[in-house]
């Protein structure tokens, strides 16, 4: 179904087709070329990172993270269930146990007191997942890491641009990830990104996404790796991407603050900005009073060619993980009464106007 206001349209205005035909003029189109190195340096600096290294799509971006920390069989990685399925995939793709903590009301992210409860002997790391553009408390996270010698990987794939404490997502865990699909707020059509302060985690990474090749020897690997790298030709995409970063992510801002205007008084509650953070405002998030009025609300805007969808289902509930009983309460509810509203970039004042109005006319029949 063609929808006239859908959820989301890439922001492709700048020198996307220029770099990419750099690439195609220059035959430098598959993992070798000048854009990888200066899309990697260019981001780093934005996040205020040190080193970053550019990989095929987000979940590989996590799997490598976990590899370079040398998660495996045995360990136990503690991680939201309210999350996307890439994130507890990777600690799977790597033998390791995903253990399930629960959501913020408040915030929709992991909830710090729930992660204590669940460290045990076996725990080596905590994921965290940033969802919707909002970051997690990283004080508080960072805080029981290292009083538990643990590890901290950083899901930030919906969360570039977003801060804490004037600190941008992906620079307070030992190892963060983002990914560059088209809905993300910069994109590369496919492609991610993994990232540290630590040259040596940094440097492993590196290794590991060549195929494990030696540096001092041609076609000699002394590790089993993986074919993880970026493109030339989605990092040229990536850097025309970055350099309108900020003006992507004020467009986002006032997408939000307009739907924040509009929507007040109706009995939707928006996922907000809360002190010491800046939300980005990936998409734009609202919760319903039931699940049965977020159903029939996504329907009445469908209805009126307006497309939405549906916030993550934990992953605790899914038919792999559903054979162990778990009651994981707020993941659950937030899960079943969330939505995601169109909010691509260029999504013009008067598209904004008029969902709120649909929205409205729901509410008033």
């Amino acid at each position: 179904m063609a929808f006239k206001i859908p959820l989301y349209i890439p922001f492709l205005g700048g020198n996307e087709k220029k770099y990419v035909n750099e690439c195609l003029d220059s035959t430098w189109i598959s993992s070798k070329g000048k854009f990888i190195k200066e899309f990697e340096d260019k981001f780093s600096d934005y996040i205020g990172v040190k080193y970053a290294t550019a990989v095929s799509n987000g979940t590989t971006a996590l799997h490598l993270a976990l590899e370079t920390l040398g998660i495996t069989e045995g360990d136990e990685v503690i991680v939201p269930t309210f999350t996307y399925i890439a994130s507890v995939s990777s600690i799977l793709y790597t033998g390791a146990t995903p253990v399930f903590v629960d959501s913020l009301e408040t915030t929709w992210q992991m909830d710090p007191e729930d992660v204590k409860k669940k460290i045990t002997k076996k725990t080596k790391a905590i994921m965290v997942v940033h969802l919707y553009g909002q970051m997690c408390d990283m004080e508080a996270i960072m805080k029981i890491a290292n009083e538990h010698n643990l590890f901290v990987i950083e899901d930030c794939a919906e969360a570039f641009g977003s801060k804490f404490k004037g600190k941008c997502a992906g620079t307070f865990g030992d190892i963060s990830t983002f990914s560059f699909y088209g809905n993300k707020t910069i994109t590369t059509g496919e492609g991610g990104m993994v990232v540290s302060n630590d040259y040596y985690m940094y440097d492993r990474a590196y290794h590991l996404k060549m195929h494990g090749v030696s540096t001092v020897r041609e076609y000699w690997h002394d590790v089993i790796g993986y074919n993880y790298r970026m493109t030339n030709i989605c990092a040229a995409i990536g850097l025309a991407q970055l350099e309108r970063a900020d003006e992507i992510l004020k467009k986002k801002r006032n997408i939000a603050e307009l739907y924040n205007k509009n929507l007040e008084g109706l009995p939707v509650h928006p996922l907000k900005e809360f002190k010491d953070t800046v939300n980005s405002f990936w998409m734009y998030s609202i919760m319903t009073e039931s699940v049965k009025q977020r159903d029939a609300l996504r329907k009445h805007l469908s209805d009126n060619g307006i497309e939405t969808r549906p916030t993550f289902y934990p992953v605790h509930t899914m038919p792999m993980f559903s054979h162990t009983y778990h009651k994981i309460k707020t993941a659950e509810e937030i899960a079943i009464r969330g939505m995601n509203l169109p909010s691509w970039p260029e999504l013009k004042k008067e598209q904004v106007l008029e969902v709120c109005e649909v929205i409205k006319s729901y509410y008033k029949n």
